[in-house]
């Protein structure tokens, strides 16, 4: 039986040794950063799917109670209920409607955040491996890879800006600014 020979795993920063390499380290946290991530989103997506099924329910429910309303009479005491219930109606089916528009931002936090686990598995990959890391066409590849996950052309403005040498910071402010500016402009339906 033959022995294979792996690289160890895990870090062996606390106790260097001969073998120790910044780049398996480097390998290490974005590994871990890219598997926190995924837990994350797997953790939230079954509480949000719930949350959705149960605001999606209780929008069909206040349709049901805005039609039952309507066929009150208006007069009397009858009349000032069904005034008041459709008021309510109303409301309550407002704010339900802005819980569902919150979810679809959510699920565009959790397809960012895919993303950026993706990448990062992309990145992981290409530092770990020598033959790799060295070549520059490798990380133009990846870089590339990275950019055609972008969906909105805020997005690729900032990875755009990253790459031209613009510092990250400043890239992230500009881009929030402009999804700010975005989520200005939608309209509720």
């Amino acid at each position: 039986m033959s022995e294979q020979h792996t690289e160890p795993r895990g870090t062996s920063a606390h106790m260097p040794d001969l073998n120790w390499s910044q780049v398996r380290e480097t390998v290490l946290m974005l590994e871990l950063a890219a598997v926190q991530i995924e837990t994350a989103m797997k953790d939230s997506n079954s509480s949000v799917e719930v949350l959705t099924n149960s605001f999606t329910t209780m929008a069909d429910y206040m349709r049901m109670i805005s039609d039952t309303v309507q066929t009150l009479p208006d007069q009397g005491e009858v009349g000032v209920a069904k005034q008041n219930l459709s008021g309510v109606s109303e409301h309550v089916s407002s704010m339900v409607h802005q819980a569902i528009i919150a979810f679809q931002f959510y699920d565009k936090l959790v397809q960012r955040l895919a993303h950026v686990g993706i990448s990062l598995g992309g990145l992981s990959g290409l530092v770990a491996d020598n033959r790799r890391l060295y070549n520059p066409n490798e990380w133009v590849d990846l870089q590339g890879k990275i950019k055609a996950k972008y969906t909105t052309r805020e997005e690729i403005a900032m990875f755009e800006a990253v790459m031209n040498g613009i510092p990250v910071h400043e890239a992230v402010e500009k881009f929030m600014a402009d999804m700010k500016e975005k989520s200005d402009e939608i309209e509720l339906f």
